[in-house]
Parts: C-alpha cells; structure tokens; sequence
C-alpha cells in the first residue's frame, strides 16, 4: 500500500515535471521572426530586385513569402524555406506577373522554427504600398552640335520628363554625371578622354527614374583626333636623394630610393588620381564661374598627356603620362585662381605636393600643384585672379614651377579650351543660354 502511494506521488511528480518541460519549450519562443524591406524608392519596375531581411534570433527562420497584391488579386512571387538559421536575405522580381501599372501592396510572411501554436511556429505578415512603374523617361536634347576634341570636353543640355536619380554622358566605361539647373532644364560636362581611340568614342546621354528604368540616346557628335608629345626623363640619383623624403612616411618598407619612386611613381600616382575622379563626383550643380580662365604668367614646359619614358642610368624603369601644363616663372610665383569656385582641397597632396584644387560647378575643377604656399583653406570661395599660393618644387616637381590641371568630373583635359574665350563662347556659355 505504501509502495503503491509512493509510485503514484512518483508518477504524479513525473508527470508534473514533464508538463513543465513541455510548457517551457512551447512557450520558450513566441515572439515572430523580423521583417525589413531594403528599398531605395516605393516605385519599382519588374526588372528591379525587391530585397527582404529577416531575422528571428529565438528559434531560427522556417519559411517566408513574397506576395503582391493588386485589385483584389494576390500573385506568389516568392516561396522560401530555411533550415532554422537566425537570419537571411530574400530576393525576388515582379518580371512577368499578371500586374498592371500604378499602385499594389507588397506583403511580406515569415515564420519561425519554434512549437508554439502547436507547432506550427510565430507568423508575422508586413505590407508595404509601392507602385509598379514600367515607363522610362524622355530625354529632350537641346544641344545638337557637340564637337569635341580628343582630350577635351563638350556640354550636353537637355531636359526629362520627369523626376530622376541620375542623369549623364556616358563614354566607355566613363560617367559623367548631369546637374539639374535652377531652371529645370539639366546639363552635363563630359570628355573625349586622352587615352581613348577615335573611332571607340561614342557618348550616350542617360536618365534613370526612381523605379530604375533607363532610357539611353546617342548624342550627336564630331570627333576630332589629337596625338600627344613622347618625351624621356632621366632620373638621376641626385634627384632621388632630394626627392624621395617627402614620401618616406608614406612607404617605409621600400628597400632603397629607387624602389620608392617607383611606388610613388606608380601607386601613389594612382591614388591621387583615385581621389580627383571622387572629389570630381561632388562638385557645385551650377557654374560658379562667368569669365574665359585665366593662365598663369610664365613659360610653357610639360603639356597635357605628355607620354613619358622613364629611365635610370639609361635604362628604361616606367611609363606615365603628365595629364596637365607646366608653367615656370620666377622662383615662388604668385598663382592666380584660374576663375570663381570654391576650394574643395588645399594639402600636400601625394606627387603633386602641396596642392590646391577649386570646384568651378557642373564637374569642371582646376588644379594647382608643386607649390611652396598655400594662402587658402577648404571650403574657401576664391575669385577669379585671387592670389593662392606660390609656385615652388614640393611633390614629384624636379624645378620651381606650377602643375596646372583641369578636371571634369575627376578626368583630366586639356587646359587649352578653357583658356579659350571663344571655344568657351561656341562649346559651353551659348548652349546654357539656350
């Protein structure tokens, strides 16, 4: 009897506790999985990926869908399942739904791995209103004659239909970003790159809207080829011991001086240059300038897209191109700004020493280097023939002179066009008035 009492109180603590462990897994979990929508505009097309982040740290992912809804009709155009991991991104395309133009719901389900609801796990469904937008825009070109030379630029103008995330030139692998203009119409500086062949020069005006349709439209235009200069330097140890200090910090595992202006001939040259193509992608949307460019006082040495043979004890060791003019006068010259802008940097800038470069609006800059002053700060507004340093030697300079560059959109051209009231008048000035 007592044996029998003791089991059942036994069985009755066995069961109790199975209970409770029962009750802890079920109820361990029963909070529904994350849901987030990664989506730059609620407008869409059906190329365009709609991207969904789910996340459920508790029991882990079952499965998710993706349903679009429209006029009472709902279109599965995602189904996932998952293993149990606790997060994860879907992706899923409207393509070829049987949907139409405007408005629609995106519902988003996802559920986890848990027991609850006797085992059937937490479900949480989020809607998103977006629309469907299958047009793309309409360029209307207002500038019909565009000639360029090889290693100069020309001025697209135009106006879209309607509002857009970007608009530009494209040339090769090259983009030239467009401005919309205070008014409405846009406008696009782009260039007939030095290194390109004449016969692969062929730009493209493009305009995406915010539902990522693009429309793309050849430009008229006439090419004209220009060769450039080959030259030879030789460098002399003399020059590598006097040169070579400034860039020590900046390689200190280079084993001797030679090896160090190869890096800095080769890299550094390269990050400079990275960095002019990134400062050229945030530049003023409107001219800040009126006037022809002013050219500073001095002979003319070096000229733009120079191909340069490099040798050492008459040995060949590198290959670049001087994209830009030398001009030397007088030791420590005064440097004029070439016109109106706004300083976007002013620092020892890599090869080019220390170095200022203006943003004159639309793209277009101007660069400044080798000096031994800099007499401006960032973010200072310079006029046009305002003193901003000195020339002088610092950087790869092998002699007291001004390196003075032109960039449009971070690519370098030829200074000679901008130096030309007229070619400023016919390419540039007569078309935004227009």
């Amino acid at each position: 009897m007592k044996f029998s009492r003791l089991l059942s109180i036994g069985l009755g603590i066995a069961i109790i506790c199975a209970a409770a462990v029962l009750g802890v897994t079920y109820f361990r979990d029963t909070t529904p999985p994350q849901i987030s929508v990664e989506l730059d505009s609620q407008a869409i097309n059906r190329d365009r990926e709609i991207t969904v982040a789910l996340n459920d740290s508790g029991s882990g992912l079952r499965r998710a869908r993706i349903v679009i809804v429209q006029d009472n009709q709902r279109i599965v155009i995602l189904e996932e399942s998952f293993d149990g991991g606790i997060s994860a991104k879907i992706a899923a395309k409207i393509g070829d739904a049987a949907i139409k133009d405007g408005p629609f719901t995106l519902e988003v389900t996802a559920t986890d791995a848990s027991n609850y609801n006797f085992g059937a796990g937490n479900t949480i469904a989020t809607t998103w209103e977006m629309s469907l937008d299958t047009r793309r825009p309409v360029i209307n070109l207002e500038s019909q004659f565009h000639n360029l030379n090889r290693g100069g630029a020309g001025l697209a103008v135009y106006t879209i239909d309607e509002e857009v995330v970007r608009s530009g030139v494209v040339v090769g692998d090259l983009f030239f970003p467009g401005y919309h203009l205070p008014d409405g119409r846009h406008a696009a500086l782009f260039a007939f790159p030095w290194f390109m062949e004449r016969n692969a020069f062929s730009p493209v005006l493009l305009a995406e809207d915010p539902a990522g349709n693009i429309r793309e439209r050849p430009l008229p235009f006439h090419a004209n080829d220009r060769t450039f200069r080959h030259d030879t330097i030789s460098i002399s140890d003399r020059f590598l011991d006097s040169k070579m200090d400034q860039f020590e910090d900046r390689f200190p595992a280079s084993p001797g001086r030679l090896e160090l202006f190869l890096k800095v001939n080769r890299q550094l040259r390269e990050e400079n240059l990275q960095r002019m193509r990134d400062l050229g992608q945030k530049s003023a949307a409107t001219p800040l300038w009126d006037k022809v460019f002013i050219r500073a006082e001095g002979k003319p040495m070096a000229g733009f897209a120079d191909h340069r043979t490099y040798l050492y004890n008459g040995e060949t060791i590198d290959h670049q191109v001087h994209l830009g003019v030398d001009i030397a006068d007088v030791a420590n010259a005064p440097i004029p700004a070439a016109n109106t802008g706004v300083v976007v940097l002013a620092e020892f800038f890599g090869i080019y020493g220390k170095t200022v470069v203006i943003d004159h609006g639309l793209g277009l800059m101007t660069l400044y280097s080798h000096l031994s002053q800099i007499d401006v700060h960032e973010g200072d507004r310079v006029e046009r023939g305002q003193i901003i340093g000195r020339s002088g030697a610092t950087g790869m300079a092998g002699g007291d002179h001004l390196h003075f560059e032109v960039f449009v959109s971070g690519l370098s051209v030829t200074p000679f066009e901008w130096w030309d009231a007229q070619w400023i008048e016919n390419n540039f000035a007569s078309k935004l008035r227009q």
